[in-house]
C-alpha cells in the first residue's frame, strides 16, 4: 500500500514544472485539481489542446457573468474562472503526464488567460458606464483605462513567463524549460510555407516571433549574458557551478513571477468585485503590479550583469 503511495505521489510531483516556481496556493489549491482533470482526461483519450480550448470557454463565460451587477452572478463568475484555471493547470499537467509537448499548444495555452481577460475587460467596461458611477460625462475614459491596464498585463504575464522559463533552463536544462529565443522562432517561421497544410502554424509563430522579441527588448542584459553563455559552452547546458550560483539569485525571484501571473491578480479583481468597484482592479494593475513589474525586471537586469561580466572574467 505504501509502495502504491509512493509512486501515486511521484507521478504527481512530476507533472509540476518545479518546486522552485510553485507557487503556494497552487500547490495547494490548483494542481491537485488540475491533476484529477488530467487523470480523467488521459483515461478518456482528451488532449491538453482540448482541455485549453474548454478553459477558453468557460474564462469568457466568467468575463460575462462579471459584467451583471448582481453579487451572486458574479459569485458564479468567480467559479467559472477557478474551474478555467484548473483546467489551465491541467492541460500542462497531462501535457507532462504523456509527452504531448508541442509549442503550439504552449502558445495555445498563454493565448487562453488572455482571452479569459479579455472578456472580463470588456464585462468591467460595460458595467461601469452601464451603472454611470465612474466620470458619467467621459464614458471613453474606462475604456483608454482599460487598454493601457491590457497592455501592461501582457508586458507582466510575458516577463513573469519568460523569467520562470530563464530560471527552469538553469535548474532542469533545456528539456526541462520552454525558454525560447527570437532567432530559434524565426528560422523555423522561415521553414514553413504560407501555401502549405502548415500555414496556422506559421501564423501562430508570426505572432509568437514578435511575442518572444518584445521580451527580449525589455532584457537586454540577460540576453548579454545568453550570448555570453553560448559563446564559453555553446549549446551546452552551462556548468554546474554556474548554474547553482544563478539560481540562487533568480529563486527569489520566482515569488514575483507568480504574483505577476493569475492568483494575486485574480484575488485583487474577486476584491474589486465584492466592493462592487470592478474598475478598481485596473487601478491594481496599473500600480502595484507594475511596481512588481519594475522591480523584477531591474533585479533581475542587475544580476545578469554581474554574472556576465564574471563569465567575461574567467570565473567560471
Amino acid at each position: 500500500m505504501a509502495d502504491k503511495d509512493t509512486t501515486k505521489n511521484a507521478s504527481y510531483r512530476d507533472t509540476l514544472k518545479s518546486m522552485d516556481t510553485e507557487e503556494t496556493f497552487d500547490l495547494i489549491f490548483y494542481r491537485p485539481i488540475g491533476y484529477a482533470w488530467a487523470c480523467l482526461a488521459k483515461k478518456l483519450g482528451i488532449t491538453p489542446n482540448a482541455i485549453t480550448i474548454a478553459s477558453i470557454f468557460i474564462g469568457m463565460g466568467a468575463g460575462v457573468m462579471f459584467y451583471f451587477n448582481d453579487i451572486w452572478l458574479n459569485i458564479i463568475g468567480i467559479v467559472l474562472l477557478v474551474w478555467a484555471n484548473s483546467f489551465d493547470s491541467a492541460d500542462g499537467q497531462l501535457a507532462r503526464m504523456t509527452k504531448q509537448y508541442s509549442r503550439v499548444g504552449r502558445i495555445l495555452d498563454g493565448v487562453s488567460s488572455d482571452l479569459w481577460f479579455l472578456a472580463i475587460y470588456f464585462a468591467i467596461c460595460f458595467r461601469t458606464n452601464a451603472t454611470n458611477n465612474f466620470f458619467p460625462n467621459s464614458p471613453w475614459l474606462i475604456w483608454a483605462i482599460a487598454i493601457t491596464a491590457g497592455f501592461f498585463h501582457g508586458q507582466q504575464a510575458a516577463m513573469a513567463d519568460y523569467y520562470r522559463n530563464f530560471h527552469l533552463y538553469f535548474l532542469k536544462g533545456e528539456e526541462g524549460s520552454e525558454l525560447d529565443s527570437s532567432v530559434q522562432i524565426k528560422e523555423k517561421f522561415s521553414q514553413l510555407s504560407w501555401w502549405s497544410k502548415h500555414w496556422f502554424q506559421k501564423l501562430v509563430l508570426f505572432f509568437y516571433f514578435n511575442y518572444t522579441k518584445s521580451q527580449e527588448r525589455l532584457t537586454p542584459a540577460m540576453q548579454r549574458l545568453r550570448k555570453a553563455m553560448v559563446q564559453k559552452w555553446g549549446n551546452n547546458v552551462p556548468s554546474q557551478a554556474f548554474r547553482d550560483a544563478f539560481r540562487v539569485k533568480s529563486l527569489p525571484m520566482m515569488k514575483y513571477t507568480n504574483m505577476l501571473s493569475f492568483n494575486t491578480r485574480t484575488f485583487a479583481l474577486f476584491a474589486s468585485l465584492f466592493l462592487q468597484m470592478p474598475w478598481l482592479y485596473f487601478a491594481f494593475e496599473l500600480t502595484v503590479l507594475n511596481i512588481m513589474l519594475i522591480y523584477m525586471i531591474c533585479c533581475h537586469e542587475r544580476f545578469c550583469r554581474r554574472f556576465t561580466k564574471e563569465l567575461e572574467d574567467g570565473k567560471y
